[in-house]
């Protein structure tokens, strides 16, 4: 386990991990957090206004629906005439091809034939032959003329008279002239001599598109910077929507700019920066024990990235709503691991970091909080399951009618309420309450010990709490009594008392191995250690210890429970052993090792309460007489010597809490060895 001194044992590599973790934590919140910068209303129209009231923060134009733009452009379309270039001189060199060809192929039909023909395609080419209809198709109806481009002259003409090289083949065909001749034309390739003389200008074309498409206002008026655009439970109308999808379409042009997105990220880091750097400031100050620890601050910095990412990715993709999230989790298992002034300051952080991504802040601090609160104060231990079931009804009870309270601070008609928070905050609970496998996660991710575990590894029904009620029957109900003394011990100086309890429970398992070497399980007056040299003794009395530890390894008990097995003797000597040894062998040296325990002395509240109720429990068997005066002469000698002998150095425990753990032992020993009175027998008389 880590400690550090830090009067002395300060050192880069500890600075230099919570800095790290400080700045990571920093990192990943702001990388994840939403990055559009935008002002997302949901609304409606005649639909009540849910948020607070709407002021603009500058001067921006109304913009038109885009139904009612487009319908505009159409309309300004129907002027539109696309450009085409006039090319004369190709209907004279057609011609010209065309005539040739007739005198030579088709002389025999005449001068009447030749001079019908060439005046009808003369006709066509006047009218003109396009390259494509395609800009004229586009514009259905809306296109009715085209601008023929001659030189330097620009003429309008009828979009219906101009023919692709098709048409003007179907319409030379069709002519009335022309009857006369069909048969003629078959063999005439008309083809050959239809070539566009009007070719599309799309350059030009499309300029003219696009000025006429710009001539239409896309705004119909202005708001000013400060003017109220709405206000809280106003009925949204469709003027009203029109506005605000305006103001928002402008807040998003205004920081489409990297400078503004920088300014955003570099405020987003900044906030995160300072609530993170706060928090951290309030553990070394305050719950110093906590921050020494990598363990606790790594779950605590885990639920405080968890929780603000889930709620960015919803924010993000718009899902769902963020009162869908349990943050009350948060509290609840830093207040089973920790304390519940943790519990309050990590739910703070992870509530203010959060809200700042939100449209709605204040209303989301004010539940979110008031529901954290009551997580905590409905758990002040979580003993049962049932506990957690309650919490969750207590802490969505709060959750909603805090939402209630505000709603009905700002809106005077309940039928504007949003139904779809109060789902949401329901589910809410009902996902705290299924969150217990979450505990058992965290515990063995961090090596936690909930108080669910400690009760259940309590039951005397476990296999190894029942092999040694039969095994070693004195050494389990020492253990019992010592859990009784240990508990109480913890409940009036501030420590756990589940845990010492249960460790109490454990703390002597090794003696499974050879429980006839201990005291408490021999009958008869016939000792083993008769056989035994002073050394072997101690040996084997020691060795519960190390035996102890195998089986918490074997049967995978809790780090916590092991190490109150490993220091309920601390570096302690079998006092017993040792000064037979010392007495018998007054000039011989000694190995002080071979008769002390393996240790390490306690370095927690728990581990020094349950090394005080060991000590004081095991020498009570051996009073003579159970009077006050050497029940007190007892406790305060054993006690008062194993803190001379500097057992308790390493452990977070005070000398006031030393004297009431005294105080607590000596009246728990008095009840429990109080003189009963003897029954008198009836006489003969009164028979």
């Amino acid at each position: 386990m880590e400690k550090i001194n830090f009067n002395n044992d300060i050192t880069w590599r500890y600075i230099a991990l919570r800095v790290a973790l400080v700045l990571g934590t920093v990192g990943i919140i702001v990388w994840f957090m939403p990055r559009d910068n935008k002002v997302n209303f949901k609304m409606e129209v005649n639909k009540v206004w849910l948020y607070n009231d709407l002021n603009a923060q500058f001067d921006f134009p109304v913009y038109k629906t885009d139904s009612l733009v487009q319908a505009e452009q159409k309309e300004v379309l129907r002027d539109f005439a696309p450009y085409y270039v006039y090319h004369h001189n190709v209907s004279e060199r057609q011609e010209k091809l065309l005539s040739e060809h007739l005198r030579k192929n088709f002389h025999g039909f005449g001068y009447h034939f030749q001079h019908v023909m060439l005046n009808t395609l003369h006709l066509v080419y006047a009218l003109g032959i396009v390259d494509t209809m395609e800009p004229l198709d586009q514009q259905g109806d809306s296109a009715q003329m085209l601008r023929r481009i001659n030189g330097k002259d620009v003429t309008m003409v009828s979009a219906l008279k101009v023919m692709t090289p098709r048409q003007a083949y179907e319409r030379i065909v069709r002519s009335p002239e022309m009857t006369v001749y069909r048969e003629v034309l078959k063999e005439i390739d008309l083809n050959n001599f239809l070539e566009p003389n009007l070719t599309y200008d799309e350059d030009r074309s499309e300029s003219a598109r696009l000025d006429l498409l710009n001539s239409v206002p896309l705004a119909v008026d202005v708001v000013q910077s400060g003017q109220k655009i709405i206000s809280q439970g106003e009925v949204v109308t469709e003027k009203t929507y029109q506005i605000i999808a305006s103001y928002q379409k402008e807040w998003d042009r205004r920081n489409e700019s990297d400078s503004a997105f920088n300014l955003m990220v570099s405020g987003e880091t900044l906030f995160v920066l300072i609530i993170i750097t706060l928090f951290i400031i309030y553990l070394s100050i305050y719950r110093k024990d906590f921050f020494e620890q990598m363990r606790y601050v790594g779950m605590l910095f885990m639920l405080i990235i968890i929780a603000t990412l889930m709620a960015s990715l919803l924010v993000e993709h718009s899902l769902l709503h963020v009162y869908i999230l349990p943050f009350a989790i948060v509290p609840i298992f830093v207040r089973v691991f920790m304390d519940s002034r943790t519990a309050i300051m990590t739910h703070l952080t992870v509530v203010l970091i959060t809200a700042s991504i939100l449209q709605k802040p204040l209303e989301f601090i004010s539940v979110e909080m008031i529901a954290g609160l009551v997580a905590v104060f409905s758990l002040r231990e979580l003993s049962s399951r049932s506990q957690l079931f309650w919490t969750a009804i207590l802490t969505s009870m709060a959750a909603m009618l805090t939402n209630l309270a505000i709603f009905m601070i700002r809106h005077n008609d309940f039928s504007q309420i949003d139904n779809d928070e109060y789902v949401f905050l329901a589910i809410c609970g009902i996902v705290i309450f299924c969150s217990y496998p979450m505990l058992y996660l965290i515990e063995k991710l961090f090596g936690f010990t909930s108080d669910i575990t400690l009760i259940e590894l309590s039951d005397m029904n476990k296999d190894l709490l029942r092999r040694m009620s039969e095994v070693a029957p004195g050494t389990f109900q020492h253990s019992i009594q010592v859990g009784n003394l240990a508990a109480e011990i913890a409940r009036k100086i501030g420590g756990n008392p589940q845990l010492v309890r249960t460790g109490a429970l454990y703390h002597d398992i090794g003696k499974m191995q050879n429980p006839i070497y201990f005291t408490e399980n021999q009958s008869g007056g016939i000792s083993p250690h008769n056989g035994l040299t002073y050394i072997e003794s101690a040996q084997m009395i020691i060795s519960h210890v190390t035996e102890g530890l195998k089986l918490a390894d074997k049967y995978n008990l809790p780090v916590q429970i092991r190490d109150l097995i490993a220091t309920h003797h601390g570096q302690g000597k079998a006092k017993y052993f040792y000064i037979k040894y010392k007495n018998e062998f007054p000039d011989k040296p000694v190995d002080d090792l071979l008769f002390t325990y393996p240790g390490p002395n306690p370095f927690t509240k728990e581990q020094a309460i349950l090394m005080m109720a060991d000590a004081v429990e095991a020498a009570s068997r051996s009073l003579p007489d159970y009077t006050e005066q050497s029940i007190r002469q007892m406790v305060n000698k054993l006690v008062d010597g194993m803190n001379d002998e500097g057992y308790f150095r390493d452990c977070p425990i005070t000398f006031r809490d030393v004297q009431y753990a005294k105080t607590v032992l000596i009246e728990k020993l008095k009840t429990i060895y109080h003189t009963r009175i003897s029954y008198p027998e009836m006489n003969n008389a009164a028979q």
